[in-house]
């Protein structure tokens, strides 16, 4: 496994806030990025030495961007599989695989893949037509969740089902696209699992933390988690490391959890640097987006402790990102905006961290 050499060009697919981050650690490390998106002015493109727009489904220009670039890797996974595997066509390395994209990017996939590999999941059933619906809601009973199979993100793609009457009205919200039904979870708190592989199959772990949501939206990140959570964490990651070795995964991979009185609950999985890791830049040794670039360009991975005693990442959304001069007066306050102009409802505009000696 020769290593990546310093001076060559990552190719990021996705220009949000992870690909600006991600840009910011290869920079560190002698790495140039070209940023691949459809947006205009997107915020990785502001901090990347090179930027392409195109679609996700621009065959033309995924090749002209793969042929510019020595390695690839990618932000989100609402990305399409097949728009990927024309990027690299066998031209360019991909890390983390198309595999892991296509089992992640929709929900029974990932779900079915925790399920076989002694994960618990909670109750869920496919939906694909009226009749599915009637079915799996009968079966799982309510209350009840419904989310879109692929490209639901921060809450978006899901609808409640609280009573049967209410399934019909659900379906029409999320648009009647094909969507699982998950029975509601009686959790104690919710936590992620992040971990790093790298080519080599070594993995390392961060701690951890303890997750709370805002109308579906991460709201704060915490470490050390709370009891409730930590005596979990174990077995999740038992269940994290199995599922990245089975994906082949070489990169960030992010598994998000319940804990319940029965022990962890798989919730979702993100094959990528995730929002729940972001306190890492500060609070570890080596940040999430750093291990991530170490991975991809066959590196060795970096010591993942923790730089305090108690870290804590809170988002900023929308309106709250103009506390920004406040939040700089603060002793001790990390802050990062993303870059991202129109502070609207619902819109991650940056985060805080803070941690304690």
């Amino acid at each position: 496994m020769t290593p990546l050499r310093p001076g060559s060009t990552i190719g990021i697919v996705g220009g949000g806030q992870l690909g600006r981050m991600l840009a910011i650690a290869a920079a560190q490390l002698g790495y140039k990025c070209h940023v691949y998106a459809p947006d205009e002015a997107p915020p990785a493109a502001e901090v990347a030495a090179h930027f392409t727009r195109g679609g996700w489904r621009d065959p033309e220009a995924l090749r002209r961007f793969a042929s510019q670039i020595d390695l690839a890797t990618y932000e989100f996974e609402n990305v399409d599989p097949h728009a990927l595997a024309v990027c690299v066509s066998g031209t360019v390395p991909l890390f983390p695989s198309v595999f892991s994209l296509d089992i992640s990017a929709y929900r029974p996939n990932e779900k079915e893949m925790v399920e076989k590999h002694g994960g618990a999941c909670a109750p869920w059933r496919l939906v694909e037509s009226e009749e599915d619906l009637t079915r799996a809601v009968a079966e799982i009973g309510t209350p009840a969740i419904l989310k879109t199979c692929s490209f639901g993100y921060d809450g978006k793609g899901q609808a409640r089902i609280d009573t049967p009457a209410q399934a019909q009205g659900a379906w029409e919200t999320i648009g009647r696209n094909a969507a699982i039904v998950e029975r509601r979870v009686d959790f104690l708190a919710e936590f992620s699992v992040p971990l790093c592989r790298g080519r080599d199959g070594g993995v390392v772990f961060w701690d951890s933390p303890e997750n709370v949501h805002r109308d579906g939206i991460l709201s704060r990140s915490t470490v050390p988690a709370g009891p409730q959570v930590a005596g979990q964490v174990e077995e999740a990651r038992r269940l994290s490391a199995k599922v990245a070795e089975r994906l082949g995964h070489v990169g960030v991979l992010t598994l998000e959890f319940f804990a319940t009185r029965d022990g962890p609950l798989f919730n979702e999985m993100a094959p990528r640097v995730h929002n729940s890791a972001h306190w890492t830049i500060e609070g570890s040794v080596t940040s999430q987006f750093e291990n991530h670039v170490r991975a991809v360009c066959g590196l060795p991975l970096g010591d993942t402790s923790l730089t305090g005693e108690r870290v804590e990442m809170v988002n900023l959304i929308g309106e709250e990102a103009n506390r920004w001069a406040e939040i700089l007066a603060e002793p001790g306050a990390h802050l990062h905006l993303y870059g991202k102009d129109e502070p609207r409802p619902g819109r991650k505009m940056g985060h805080v961290t803070r941690v304690t000696a």
